[in-house]
Formats: C-alpha cells, structure tokens, sequence
C-alpha cells in the first residue's frame, strides 16, 4: 500500500483491495497485504536534506518510517475486512496482514476487528522478535527492513500479542541481496536494500529469542506450521498425521552455533550472500 521502490512491486490502494477481496471470495481464498501507507512527504525531505553521517544511523531510517504508516494502513484494511464477514459482498475472503512492526496502534485495530467477526489475520517476523532499534549499530545495514526493526518495549508487545494469540503465526519476509545493494560499504540507510535474509535461521531465532519469554515447543509448531498450512490451503501440511506430507523436522534445541564468515549459509545471494 506503499511504494516498494522498485517495479517488480507496485503499490495498491483501498479500491483495487475491496474488488480483489470480491473474487477471492468466490475461491474462499486470503488477500495478502504489506500494511504502510505514507503519512507525509517525510521521508522524501529526509532522503533529500540529511547528511552522510545521520545516512548512516539506523534512527535516521526509523523515522522516515513511523507505526503511523502501519496504523493508517491497517485502519483501510479493517475498514475493507467488513466486506468478509457472513453474507458480506466478500464472504469466504479474508485480509492477511504480513510482517506486521506496530505492537501498539495498529495490533489495537486488528483485535478490534477480529472481535467484531472480520476475516483478518496476522504475522510478524522473527527479526522484529529478536532485534530492537536500539540495538542496531550505525552503518549496518543488514538490518534494514519494511516495516522496520522498533524499540525493545514494542518488542516485547509483539511476543506479549503472539502468546495471547492476537498475532496468528509467523513467517520469514525473507529478502536476500547483495552486498552492493545492502551498501554495506557506505552504510548507508536510505539508499541500501530494505530486506532480511533470515530463513535458514527463523526456527532457532524464534526458539532462542522465545525462551525468555517463556515460549513452547507446541507454540512454535502452531505459528510456522499449522496456522500457515491452514492460511494457505494447504490441508495435507501442518501437523503429523496419517496420510499427510512427511514434512518432519530432526532438531536439537540445545545446540549452540554463532552466525559468522565461517558459518554455511544455504539461503543467500549465490555469490556473496549477505544475511
């Protein structure tokens, strides 16, 4: 609902959203939708004024991308998601929201409209479960992302809402670039790729980062398995039972290992892989 900066990925807007949601419906099928809208000419003034130095700083990027993106956004899409409930003009659609950052405002919204028997669901991303704004060193641009990375409280929000279910499961957003895209030489926030490459890693980020938050084994099943097979249709995945797909993962949750030059990377750029 935004510009993504390159052609490959055009924005949308409300009315393409409502006559989209009016076909799914025929095929009982979810609308996936990236929630930002611009809010103001902001970011554009930034790109424009700031100096090489503030370039570099992760705050400088955050703020060229406020939760208020989020929370305009996901307002239009509630508004939309109306339309899904029984005898709505699209009832057996339903609205997906994915990579969702804004633990405040914006979740508020989406509970609301699950409340109210809207067809709505959401995901975040283990990047904004285990990463905090503050956190993030100058110049590195390995963590650049839409909707971006936020502070340590909204952080926690996020596992707060995922353990009370009102964040439905999770997923990678997994982007992967060169580093001449990242601008890992310059540093360079706003011009570097906004993406993460992180789904050879999702599993044991989101167990490592859970474990203070208490998280369980059959938690981590329902939010990358079951709960995604259901969203897509996928009837014969998402749980271990008779004459489903044998999708078995062997996994050793005790097992320490550091991410570095040293370490293989599977999912990655094929010549320099960035992660």
């Amino acid at each position: 609902m935004c510009p993504s900066g390159i052609n490959d990925f055009p924005m949308t807007n409300a009315s393409h959203i409502k006559a989209a949601l009016e076909i799914l419906a025929n095929y009982r099928r979810p609308l996936l939708v990236h929630a930002e809208i611009p809010q103001s000419s902001q970011d554009e003034r930034l790109k424009a004024d700031v100096d090489v130095v503030k370039r570099r700083m992760y705050s400088t990027y955050l703020e060229t991308r406020p939760p208020s993106w989020e929370e305009g956004a996901v307002k239009e899409l509630v508004t939309l998601a109306k339309d899904t409930i029984p005898n709505g003009p699209a009832d057996g659609a339903h609205i997906h929201i994915v990579h969702l950052s804004d633990a405040s405002a914006s979740l508020d919204l989406i509970k609301e409209a699950k409340e109210s028997g809207a067809r709505i669901t959401v995901e975040t991303c283990p990047h904004y479960l285990a990463f905090a704004a503050e956190e993030i060193s100058d110049g590195d641009t390995r963590f650049k992302c839409a909707p971006p990375i936020r502070d340590a409280v909204n952080r926690d929000h996020l596992w707060k809402a995922l353990k009370e279910g009102h964040i439905d499961m999770l997923s990678s957003d997994h982007s992967p670039s060169s580093p001449e895209l990242k601008n890992v030489e310059t540093g360079d926030f706003l011009s570097a790729w906004g993406g993460i490459s992180s789904l050879q890693f999702g599993l044991p980020v989101t167990w490592s980062y859970g474990q203070h938050y208490g998280l369980k084994l059959r938690e981590l099943s329902e939010w990358w398995s079951s709960r995604p097979a259901k969203l897509s249709g996928l009837q014969k995945k998402g749980a271990i039972l008779i004459g489903n797909d044998a999708d078995l993962v062997v996994w050793d949750p005790e097992v320490d290992f550091e991410i570095g030059k040293n370490y293989t990377i599977y999912h990655k750029h094929p010549e320099h892989g960035i992660c």
